[in-house]
């Protein structure tokens, strides 16, 4: 019952927004809108817009060549057309429902009041519009321009304007943002101004200590979790409340890839992903580190090269004594089938690489990312690598287009390429490249690139509700760690920024980009100082997380979740207004559950529980969402486990001891349990090696 209430006042809830969740400032290409240095003469959009100047002239052209004779019709037209280099111009045109020709008319379904849809119609219904814009299409609906024809008004091509605007407007309940003739804004004034969560209950359900989790692609309440050594365990998530640990053997991983990888201090495996079709083919990816001296099959090219006008002669004194590109980041393919069952059942694989997705020779021990994960929506694998760990950049690896450093990298695996076309498109592996990449036909750029200008990003997620939100947590060098909603073609500004911070005025050697013309570069959208957390030690590392969407804890729905490594800080940040891709942050605390199903101690003098550090998050197929510690597993549960205080919660028990208000950050890491250590000393060597590096993250 309690649930049943908790859903229908979510559902309240979303009733009364002004504007549906799902818009994000996106173009109908799904870059991300820039500031145009030289502002349009056409359109009457200003400030971050969806045309350049090209573009604005094309929209005119192609406007006066409509020869629309009435003052009124021509005004609105112009408009309509416009409405493409609008911010939210992705929503306006509904993309995900293909190509229209004009955006969604708002179209108001109370037949006493005046629509925009209306408007068009009376005001166009008896002008002739050349190549029309609003002619039906082949498949009856909105579509295409009249070509050749002479009947070219709104009556000529509509039997009525309920049909009219059947096609072009937006139905009620649409999904979607409507054009009513004005550029979008988002209302900030209407409703309440959202209410940080008071604080986080936290249950722990293991004592190891994992890198990586996904869940089951089954949909059953299994997930994997996964070590920097190379193994992999299927668990099962127990219900809430039940008092059970995570059920999962130890002893008995559901693969050990540990022959594979080479684990070192910033070494090991580093993510894994499994196909969404897992269920039937049994296929899964993981993304770890080969050394070329001990195994003969890590050998690709090295991302030293000359062109990115990079010498791995010159690397030896700054790659930590190692031989550059002894190391490499790979993905492997591996199969679920043939273990006796179908894949979905299955308790275990073989350790057997299927196929060879991606290799690629590192200049240094450090900064490589590594983390693996489908898109949602379009299927392909997102592969987040680092800038390759060089203080500085000083390659400028992140802004060079010929270089995979400091990218996000999107596959077509699913596609398998001859040897010739990898040859000609200079792969670095098994795979085919989207034919919708920003740069697949770029020949001066690498054509695997989604995304660039990342220094090392570290956990990003898809929002399971939103799809288009694909937020990315980067790790900082000296100052500032940052979270950016990734784009098609978005460039982060690293090197030139580190974060909102100016950091190399230069003008880069063999990058695009230079700071004096850096229009397009698109900042953090959440983020913090060094000097915010760990003063003491003076460095910080950032972990992104999710977008909380479970409704455990209902005061934390819709939440961004993201934590600092050194577990003195975690923050939920709520959009403002929703949709806008305005973010408002606050540092919220975190206990234990009195009744947690294992021993779960707490900070000195703080209700703080004591993760220790912070490596990672995860998600569950309920949504639910865990945090993976150096002390082990932790599942967000209901605030009033905690005693915490949540209105749209209905409390039934109070078990655990009231926390009020944040307790002060924590200087310095303290270990609590030297047994939850024990299990798993590689990821000790994983820790040694963010405290060395200060802030380098892997």
């Amino acid at each position: 019952m309690d649930g049943v209430l908790s859903f229908l006042l979510l559902f309240c809830h979303l009733l009364l927004l002004q504007f549906p969740a799902s818009s994000l400032p996106l173009c109908t290409d799904l870059r991300a809108p820039v500031i145009q240095k030289t502002p349009l003469t056409f359109c009457p959009y200003n400030g971050k817009v969806c045309c350049d100047s090209a573009k604005d002239l094309e929209l005119r052209k192609q406007f006066l060549a409509m020869n629309i004779s009435h003052s009124g019709c021509a005004s609105l037209v112009k408009s309509i057309l416009c409405a493409t280099c609008d911010e939210f111009a992705a929503d306006l045109f509904n993309i995900d429902s293909g190509p229209r020709p004009v955006p969604i008319l708002c179209n108001s379904s109370v037949p006493a009041t005046t629509s925009f849809c209306s408007t068009v119609w009376t005001a166009c219904q008896n002008t002739s519009i050349l190549s029309s814009p609003f002619a039906p299409s082949l498949q009856g609906r909105a579509g295409g321009a009249a070509q050749n024809s002479t009947s070219t008004t709104l009556t000529d091509l509509w039997q009525s304007e309920a049909d009219f605007c059947q096609a072009f407007g937006g139905a009620p309940g649409n999904d979607s943002l409507c054009f009513d003739g004005k550029p979008v804004s988002l209302n900030t004034t209407t409703g309440e101004t959202p209410v940080p969560p008071k604080g986080m209950c936290l249950e722990k359900l293991n004592d190891r200590q994992y890198l990586n989790m996904v869940p089951h692609p089954d949909g059953s309440q299994r997930v994997f979790l996964s070590s920097q050594a190379g193994k992999i365990w299927l668990a099962t998530v127990p219900e809430q409340g039940s008092g059970d640990s995570l059920g999962m053997d130890e002893s008995n991983p559901f693969v050990d890839l540990s022959d594979e990888v080479h684990l070192d201090t910033s070494f090991g495996m580093m993510g894994m992903a499994f196909h969404k079709d897992f269920a039937s083919n049994g296929r899964f990816f993981a993304s770890f580190n080969c050394d070329k001296v001990t195994s003969p099959a890590c050998s690709g090219r090295c991302s030293c090269n000359s062109d990115v006008n990079c010498d791995p002669s010159k690397l030896s004194s700054s790659s930590n004594g190692a031989q550059p590109c002894r190391f490499h980041s790979v993905i492997g393919e591996f199969s679920a089938n043939g273990t006796g069952s179908d894949p979905s059942m299955a308790k275990n694989a073989k350790p057997l690489e299927v196929r060879r997705i991606f290799t690629m020779g590192l200049p240094t021990t450090a900064g490589h990312g590594g983390q693996i994960l489908f898109g949602p929506k379009d299927g392909y694998l997102y592969f987040m690598m680092g800038d390759g760990g060089i203080k500085g950049d000083p390659y400028n690896f992140a802004q060079n287009k010929k270089s995979p450093l400091g990218k996000i990298l999107r596959l077509d695996i699913d596609n398998m390429p001859s040897p010739e076309e990898i040859s000609d498109l200079g792969l670095w592996g098994n795979y085919s490249i989207p034919q919708d990449n920003p740069y697949a036909g770029d020949k001066a750029s690498e054509p695997e690139i989604w995304a660039l200008g990342l220094r090392n990003p570290w956990r990003c997620s898809f929002d399971s509700e939103r799809p288009s939100y694909f937020l990315c947590a980067d790790v900082g060098q000296d100052k500032y760690e940052e979270v950016d909603i990734v784009t098609k073609a978005g460039n982060y500004g690293w090197s030139l920024y580190e974060g909102p911070l100016l950091f190399n005025l230069k003008q880069p050697s063999g990058g695009n980009v230079s700071a004096a013309n850096s229009t397009d570069l698109i900042f953090p959208v959440l983020g913090y100082y060094h000097s915010d957390v760990a003063k003491n030690l003076g460095s910080a590392a950032i972990s992104g997380g999710y977008f909380y969407r479970s409704m455990t804890d209902p005061c934390m729905y819709g939440s961004y979740l993201y934590a600092d490594l050194y577990a003195s800080a975690v923050w939920a940040a709520a959009e403002t207004p929703t949709g806008s891709g305005n973010f408002t942050t606050a540092s919220i605390p975190f206990s234990c559950a009195a009744n947690s199903p294992m021993e779960c101690q707490s900070v000195p003098n703080s209700h703080l529980a004591a993760l220790e550090y912070v490596f990672s998050f995860g998600e569950d197929n309920r949504k639910d969402v865990f945090i993976l510690a150096s002390s082990g597993v932790y599942r967000i549960v209901s605030p009033s486990r905690c005693n915490f205080t949540c209105a749209k919660e209905k409390v039934t028990t109070v078990s655990s001891p009231p926390v009020t208000s944040p307790s002060p950050p924590v200087t310095s890491p303290t270990s609590h349990s030297q047994k939850s250590m024990e299990p798993h000393k590689e990821l000790v060597l994983f820790l040694l090696s963010l405290l060395l590096l200060g802030g380098t993250m892997l």
